[in-house]
């Protein structure tokens, strides 16, 4: 396996050089892909929590509200939609939605033009919460991210979306 150059090792680099010595049969580069792709997904996971811990949020909480605060005006969805948007199952949203009304952060309620259907809506408290914690969201994203230029870091950007659609990741139907 060869490593780029100007490169330093990273952690998986022993690993696929004891696969060479034990297995020099095997093409482990795919090991050397998934490999990668999980240990960058914990590291940059563990920054974006980092930084909403210091928000005061959790990752599911900013999740909930920023996905309300893009929705726009009036920063309200369905159960329904706001489960589709996030790519979760409905049960999962029910106890977000809860402890997010406890902390005074959204509203649920019933829906004006549709007194059979709920709507989750943002509440002037986790509009201001959600829209401060965005700007250092972004920042923090370009930190992460920092080790490559912007023409890096999109060719990185296409070639996992290719690889998404590949799998069959498609957007959600609200």
């Amino acid at each position: 396996m060869n490593e780029p150059q100007g490169q330093g090792e990273d952690a998986l680099d022993r690993i696929l050089q004891q696969w060479a010595e034990t297995r020099p049969d095997l093409d482990v580069w795919s090991m050397a892909m998934m490999g990668r792709l999980f240990r960058a997904t914990r590291l940059v996971e563990q920054g974006v929590v980092a930084y909403l811990a210091a928000e005061g949020m959790e990752r599911w909480e900013f999740d909930v509200l920023a996905t309300l605060r893009r929705s726009g005006p009036p920063y309200a969805l369905s159960p329904k939609a706001l489960a589709a948007t996030m790519m979760i199952k409905p049960p999962a949203l029910t106890h977000r939605v809860d402890r997010l009304v406890s902390r005074g952060l959204v509203d649920r309620e019933l829906d004006a033009t549709n007194r059979r259907r709920m709507v989750i809506s943002l509440t002037q408290e986790g509009f201001d919460l959600v829209d401060n914690a965005v700007e250092g969201h972004v920042l923090n994203g370009e930190r992460l991210f920092s080790a490559l230029d912007r023409a890096e870091q999109e060719q990185l950007s296409d070639l996992m979306r290719k690889l998404l659609l590949s799998l069959g990741d498609t957007p959600p139907v609200p």
